[in-house]
């Protein structure tokens, strides 16, 4: 499953993690955000060792998304050294965020 990060250990888990790490900004009562869990679920299986994926609920975490100024949902973004280096926004295909995440894995 997903790593679940907060405002209080994200720099721990995401800033500061040694992977490429892929963040999913969601909450509870958003529809596209439940159609693409099953992909991010799949995504966390298939890059297991060399992606970390973790989920971040926007409405019991309000600082982080406000850093990063998330203004819609879902928003996903990729963190390498502690960096963004690529943001989607809204619903995508399993296949296309694999392409996104093996980009930034061989770059």
């Amino acid at each position: 499953m997903a790593t679940e990060v907060n405002d209080s250990n994200f720099a721990t888990e995401v800033i500061n993690s040694t992977t490429l790490a892929f963040v999913d900004f969601w909450a509870s009562w958003c529809g596209p955000c439940k159609m693409i869990a099953p992909a991010i679920e799949e995504l966390h299986k298939e890059f297991i060792g060399r992606v970390k994926v973790c989920k971040m609920d926007v409405d019991a975490n309000p600082a982080t998304p406000m850093q990063y100024g998330i203004r819609s949902i879902p928003t996903l973004l990729m963190f390498k050294n502690g960096k963004v280096v690529e943001q989607v926004v809204g619903v995508r295909s399993k296949e296309d965020l694999a392409k996104i995440l093996n980009k930034h894995l061989e770059a």
